[in-house]
């Protein structure tokens, strides 16, 4: 059974490792009192990503602030090698440590957990935000009122994210808004039909952005609205939504990823809150 190891003070939110314990049983007591010989078969090493990312900075930090992780060593890979590393672990039921984030489909397709970050190196939780121009609320109110009611579970995003290795993006996303017509009714209660009224959305190239959108566009679209998506770089999206170029967006990563352009920009948008939480950068 491949369940979460947590190795004392080492343990990181990015940090993920992966323990074969028993068969079929759940063994987590057990575990805990193996992980020095769990730590000589990892060889004392954290498998990252690649040097210059954000999370491989954050590891290099966690191996000077944690005493007990002062003989341990990162060795930079590429999120694909992780993934081919980290499958080939859990089929050869062997332990492995690597550097990981969310949302990813990963933890739709394994049962990995993150562990503890009890000095905070890794920085604080983050959340995909959306934000509107400045009058969407009184030009197009039912409009608003859908954008203003999305919210996704992660663990939803992490199964469409796992979905997409097969299909593409968007049309998971209609799988989706068709799976869930319960939560899609919430979203859309009181809402009258647009008649083909144009809404444009500003999104980044993120795979769960690009996945939260398409299924804001299908969900309006099926109230009438014709929708528009525009890619574009975080920088613009900021200025299109400051300047009226486009009428909302669902990616703002918040508070740290997207922060500097937030505030630069900060008081000429109106931000709806959180679309997804409990998100890990990389």
């Amino acid at each position: 059974m491949i369940i979460v190891k947590k190795l004392g003070l080492m343990a990181s939110l990015f940090i993920i490792l992966l323990l074969t314990v028993g068969c079929g049983q759940d063994n987590r007591s057990d575990a805990s009192e193996n992980s020095t010989n769990v730590s000589e078969a990892v060889e004392h090493t954290i498998i990252g990503i690649e040097p210059g990312a954000g999370i491989t900075q954050a590891t290099e930090n966690a191996l000077s602030d944690y005493e007990n992780l002062n003989n341990w060593e990162l060795e930079t890979s590429s999120a694909a090698a992780i993934l081919t590393e980290l499958g080939n672990a859990i089929d050869n039921q062997e332990p492995i440590v690597v550097t990981g984030w969310s949302p990813h489909y990963k933890f739709a397709k394994w049962d990995l957990k993150y562990l503890d970050d009890p000095n905070g190196v890794y920085g604080e939780e983050e959340y995909i935000t959306t934000i509107a121009r400045e009058g969407l609320k009184e030009e197009k109110p039912n409009a608003y009122t859908i954008l203003n009611k999305i919210q996704l579970e992660l663990s939803d995003m992490e199964e469409a994210l796992l979905n997409a290795q097969e299909m593409e993006l968007d049309e998971v996303a209609q799988q989706w808004v068709e799976q869930h017509s319960e939560v899609v009714a919430k979203w859309t209660e009181g809402v009258e039909h647009a008649d083909g009224t144009q809404l444009e959305l500003a999104l980044t190239s993120w795979d769960d952005v690009r996945f939260l959108t398409n299924v804001a566009r299908i969900v309006l679209d099926q109230q009438g609205f014709d929708v528009t998506l525009t890619p574009v770089d975080p920088a613009i999206l900021f200025e299109a939504i400051s300047a009226g170029d486009a009428d909302a967006s669902l990616a703002p990563w918040m508070p740290s990823t997207h922060g500097a352009f937030y505030e630069e920009h900060e008081g000429q948008f109106e931000d709806l809150g959180p679309n997804l939480e409990g998100l890990e950068s990389d």
